[in-house]
């Protein structure tokens, strides 16, 4: 893994926390904690930092507790709430990684970029898959993982030769927007196949950027008809780690495999939590 860790500020250490809610809320913790990372943006001439609620919406679906882990200009150190949690989704994005993280030029046409979501949810990942933490990745959050691990990306894979338009255009009609529009070829043997089953499941495709490099230390789980990858994981790590290119978190109540998807991450959370409230009793 390739990606500078940044200077965090300084914080109270996450068996601390974790003890200290216990102590205070008991069973009621016993709803898993999934930190959800943000975005740096910019509202009314402010700076925000935030997520859609869609992926909010589809954690708390699936039985999870979802909490923010807020983007800002220097970025917390995210230890206390890592060992508090039992999960990571790293979500969408209209920003993109920067070509810096993983030896491209910064031309303009991968942009726009979002330096400090960079700066916290790259080591963010890092440190969730050291530590063991069910993390599931959305879209952007597939190509922060191939980055993290020192993959590479493609700033337009519809300028490639022989590959198909994987964007989609932005609309008031959420549900056209974000339709299925074409399908995947599940790997076999794989996580995402024990998941959704083998064969082809139908996805949507909202993405202008693709996995260009595979990281070492990732596996496709997933291809597109013209070989985009569209689902990796990590198979070396020690908890569950899926990240797709398309978004479930749309169709988490619809759609079966997007079901899927969100309860094995959710699963994975719950047991990871029953893990740790067995270490700490």
């Amino acid at each position: 893994m390739n990606t500078p860790v940044p200077p965090f500020a300084a914080a109270p250490q996450g068996d601390i926390l974790r003890s200290n809610l216990l102590e205070r809320w008991g069973n009621r913790l016993a709803q898993p904690l999934v930190v959800v990372t943000c975005d740096r943006i910019t509202h009314n001439l402010l700076k925000w930092s935030g997520s859609p609620a869609s992926y909010l919406e589809a954690v708390a679906h699936v039985g999870l507790l979802p909490v923010q882990l807020p983007t800002i200009a220097t970025p917390l150190d995210p230890t206390p709430l890592v060992e508090a949690a039992s999960g990571l989704l790293v979500t969408g994005s209209r920003a993109n990684v920067h070509p810096a993280h993983y030896g491209a030029p910064p031309i303009e046409e991968a942009g726009p970029f979002d330096p400090e979501r960079d700066a916290t949810t790259l080591p963010l990942i890092e440190m969730a898959i050291a530590r063991g933490l069910p993390v599931l990745a959305i879209c952007r959050g597939l190509q922060e993982l191939n980055v993290a691990f020192g993959g590479s990306l493609d700033h337009a894979v519809h300028d490639l030769p022989g590959r198909q338009d994987h964007r989609s255009t932005p609309q008031e009609d959420i549900d056209a927007w974000f339709a299925i529009r074409h399908p995947v070829e599940v790997t076999p043997g794989g996580l995402l196949e024990r998941i959704v089953g083998p064969g082809e499941i139908a996805v949507n495709s909202v993405h202008r950027q693709g996995i260009a490099r595979l990281a070492d230390a990732a596996r496709v789980e997933a291809r597109a008809p013209d070989g985009t990858i569209e689902a990796i994981s990590i198979p070396a790590a020690s908890g569950f780690v899926l990240a797709v290119q398309w978004h479930p978190e749309h169709f988490v109540r619809t759609d079966a495999p997007s079901n899927a998807i969100f309860s094995a991450f959710a699963d994975a959370c719950r047991a990871h939590a029953a893990g740790e409230r067995a270490r700490a009793a």
